[in-house]
């Protein structure tokens, strides 16, 4: 297949480029490359025969238009989104813009190529969500894909509206589309700003490691490399008009987590003291949801899939991949915001 990936200089989408091209799919990356994109993360497919970059914002109905006219896909991955819990606090309009605006504007251009090129059947339009979407859950219970939709930040509030976006153009035009609604990831190439990363490199910058409230939330980890795997089986297998949970099987309290992270720097980069002694509990996030935790028994039962990286293996691989690549992540960490207490309200 030919594929449309937005948002595939970012962290889950070079993944799936990534993934794709070793696929052997061909692969036509969209990108504006806003403050989280890094095309260094796509150096070792950069060169390939069956891989395009066009440098274009999903905001543009024209760009993409051509786009579309250009390379003719045979299916949309639609990754492209502003995704800081912390910067939608700060400032909720780029999300509104982006992730609202700009999925109606991607719908309105693949839905015009689709119906120019004779709503060909083997079109599909894969919108990529989060668990977030569902709001937050008690100490029992999962997310399903029945659950009815709470999101209580901007952020997930906006990809909320982009999720009926999608779901009302496959009811009201026709549009083959699906949806996947995944726990949070974690990884290599993951963006400075975000929990696991920041962990790592305040310990090994000798910060102290924030911790918000108390680091009772609970969060299910999902490593980045599986749910590319998930992505692509669900865009080729998974029935139009579904929506499907994606999760890592992985449940854990945050600060137990930082914990984790901290008792494998220990043994992978000694420090003069045990990095825990970092751990620093500051004011929570305002909305913080206390526990998000998936029920992925759909696509496990009808698409086969299940995660093959265990927590802890996928945390080793992390940060042995971060001592590894220094120059990736410094270079990131001088972007705006980065290292900075954001969504403070």
């Amino acid at each position: 297949m030919k594929l449309l990936v937005t948002g595939g200089a970012g962290f889950i989408g070079s993944a799936v480029v990534r993934l794709a091209l070793q696929r052997e799919h061909a692969v036509v990356n969209v990108d504006a490359l806003t403050y989280a994109a890094c095309l260094d993360n796509l150096n070792d497919v950069a060169d390939m025969p069956d891989y395009t970059f066009e440098q274009a914002d999903i905001r543009d109905g024209k760009a993409l238009a051509q786009i579309f006219a250009d390379h003719r896909p045979d299916a949309v991955l639609h990754l492209a989104a502003e995704s800081h819990v912390d910067r939608s606090i700060d400032g909720p309009g780029a999300f509104i813009d982006t992730n609202v605006t700009g999925t109606f504007t991607l719908l309105q251009a693949a839905r015009s190529y689709w119906e120019a090129h004779g709503r060909q059947t083997g079109f599909r339009f894969h919108h990529v969500s989060t668990d977030e979407v569902y709001g937050s859950l008690g100490a029992e219970g999962h997310f399903t894909e029945d659950t009815a939709y709470a999101p209580n930040s901007p952020y997930s509030a906006s990809k909320a509206a982009s999720d009926h976006l999608v779901r009302a153009w496959g009811e009201t035009y026709g549009l083959p589309v699906l949806i996947t609604n995944c726990s949070n990831n974690y990884g290599h190439h993951h963006f400075p700003e975000k929990l696991i990363p920041v962990v790592i490199l305040n310990a090994l910058a000798g910060k102290p490691i924030p911790v918000y409230g108390t680091g009772e939330n609970v969060r299910d980890w999902l490593y980045v490399d599986d749910h590319a795997d998930a992505l692509l089986t669900v865009l080729t297998k998974g029935t139009l008009g579904r929506t499907y949970n994606i999760g890592g099987n992985a449940e854990a309290r945050n600060i137990d987590l930082v914990r984790q992270i901290c008792t494998l720097l220990d043994e992978l980069q000694p420090a003069d003291h045990p990095y825990s002694d970092l751990i620093t509990f500051v004011e929570d996030r305002p909305g913080h949801d206390a526990r998000y935790a998936i029920d992925a028994s759909r696509i496990r039962e009808e698409l086969g899939w299940q995660p093959s990286m265990t927590l802890e293996e996928g945390l080793r691989h992390t940060v042995q991949w971060y001592l590894n690549n220094p120059e990736w992540w410094k270079a990131l960490q001088k972007r705006e915001g980065v290292g900075n207490r954001l969504g403070q309200a």
